[in-house]
Parts: C-alpha cells; sequence; structure tokens
C-alpha cells in the first residue's frame, strides 16, 4: 500500500494574484507543482480578479467592494485558498472585512470573513495545513532571504519560510544583515514617494550583495522586483527567486525534472 500524502483529499484554489499572473507566471506555476506533489487537488477559479490591496490603501474603499464581493464567490466552496504573496493575503484576511463593514452589508461581512479564514500564505499552508517542511526540494545554490514587510508584519508567516528552506537539499542559506528593513516598494508608496523608495531599495541591495549570494528569495514578488531592478543597475549579479520556485525544483538526475 502506497503512503497517504499530507495533501491527499485536500481541494486547494489557486489565488494567483495580479502581478504574478501579469508578470511572474512562473511562480503559481511552481506553486501547483510543490501542492500537486503533495498530494492536493489544485484549481484556478477563472472568475479571480485583483484583490483590491493598492484601491484600498490610497483610500478609494466604496470602489474596492466589488472585488471583495467577487472574491468571495470566485473562492466559495473551495477547503483553501492559496496565495504565492504575503501580501495579497493579508489584504484578503485584514482589508476584506473592513471593506465589508464598511459597505453595511452584513451577508458581505459573513462571506468576507469565511473566505479570509480559508485565505492562506503558500508558507503557511504547507506548515501549519499540512504538516510539511521537506517537500523533496533540491537547489543547489547559495541564497539569501528577504522577509517582507506584509507577509511579516500583516500575514505573519513568521519562520515558516526559514523552516522551508532549511529542508531544501543543497541549499546555502546566508543571513541577510538587517532584514527586517523595508525594501521601499509598498504598493503605492513607491509611486508616491519614488526618491525614498529608491533609498530604502538601495540600502537593501547593498546588504543582499554583501551577503555573495546567488540568489535573493522572498515571498512576494513585487518586493523582489524592487530590489532586483537596483541590483541590476548596479551588475551585482544577483537573481531574484520566489521561494515556490525553489520549493518546486528538484534534483533532474533523480527525477528527471527541470526547473
Amino acid at each position: 500500500m502506497s503512503p497517504t500524502l499530507p495533501g491527499q483529499g485536500k481541494r486547494v484554489a489557486l489565488f494567483a494574484t495580479c502581478i504574478n499572473d501579469a508578470m511572474f507566471p512562473e511562480t503559481p506555476k511552481a506553486v501547483v507543482t510543490v501542492l500537486e506533489r503533495l498530494g492536493c487537488t489544485v484549481e484556478f477559479p477563472k472568475a479571480q480578479t485583483c484583490c483590491g490591496q493598492m484601491s484600498t490603501n490610497s483610500g478609494y474603499f466604496d470602489e474596492s467592494v466589488p472585488l471583495v464581493r467577487n472574491y468571495v464567490k470566485a473562492f466559495e466552496g473551495y477547503d483553501y485558498i492559496i496565495a504565492p504573496s504575503g501580501s495579497c493575503t493579508g489584504a484578503v484576511r485584514e482589508q476584506h472585512p473592513m471593506l465589508a463593514r464598511h459597505a453595511k452589508d452584513s451577508g458581505l461581512v459573513k462571506a468576507a470573513e469565511d473566505a479570509a479564514s480559508r485565505t492562506y500564505d503558500f508558507t503557511e499552508l504547507l506548515v501549519d495545513v499540512l504538516g510539511v517542511t521537506d517537500v523533496g526540494a533540491y537547489f543547489p545554490h547559495r541564497v539569501t532571504y528577504h522577509p517582507t514587510c506584509h507577509s511579516v508584519r500583516v500575514t505573519k508567516v513568521g519562520d515558516k519560510p526559514y523552516q522551508l528552506l532549511s529542508k531544501v537539499r543543497g541549499l546555502q542559506l546566508v543571513e541577510l544583515p538587517d532584514a527586517d528593513r523595508c525594501c521601499g516598494f509598498g504598493g503605492t508608496f513607491s509611486l508616491k514617494n519614488p526618491d525614498v523608495s529608491v533609498a530604502m531599495a538601495t540600502d537593501k541591495a547593498r546588504n543582499v550583495a554583501s551577503t555573495g549570494a546567488e540568489y535573493l528569495v522572498a515571498g512576494d514578488n513585487s518586493c523582489l522586483l524592487n530590489i532586483s531592478g537596483v541590483l541590476n543597475r548596479g551588475n551585482a549579479g544577483i537573481k531574484p527567486i520566489h521561494l515556490a520556485e525553489i520549493l518546486a525544483s528538484t534534483d533532474a538526475s533523480l527525477t528527471g525534472a527541470t526547473r
């Protein structure tokens, strides 16, 4: 009898998020690869759209409410909703119920709270729900990890990314100096305060470069995009990569798979 996989019988909806759908499609694909490896049934609800974080942060509450309505409808009935973004996960869990209360719609409040309770960052689902830290990954490179602000302060993923990275075969994890400092992206912050954002990203890039890492890893591609822009302009030679893509990577000589 074959062993039962940790995700066996679990129906998971993939919330890809806007930036991944538009610019980094390999990240949600990697999420599917890992979850299916663990036995989960993964589906992609085609009705999904933006979580509304940027419009909400800019004060457009009324305009953001329809996005909450769409989210709860698109992801209705799934056991778990998974996003490869601590930022968007935090927005769903913290902002959606608030927007529903702003709309004074008790039915929407209940639905938003229910959807929020089923929405997880990728690392949370793996560690807290599936009880897995070793997903069979192999990535023989020197990497450093940037804990993004929303994942730490809003979604509160804690040390789960570190737990997962520590079990990746061949990976050398190097501590990032001042890891808890913001990279300066902050969604609309980087647009409204570009000079401050660039200064913050420059400090972060300098710390990343000091580690001698080959790869900079994070759980949010938006922050990776911001930091890697500075790194690339300085010809640092450090590649950005989402945590999910590392976890999806395997030893090609053993499995026939390639990253």
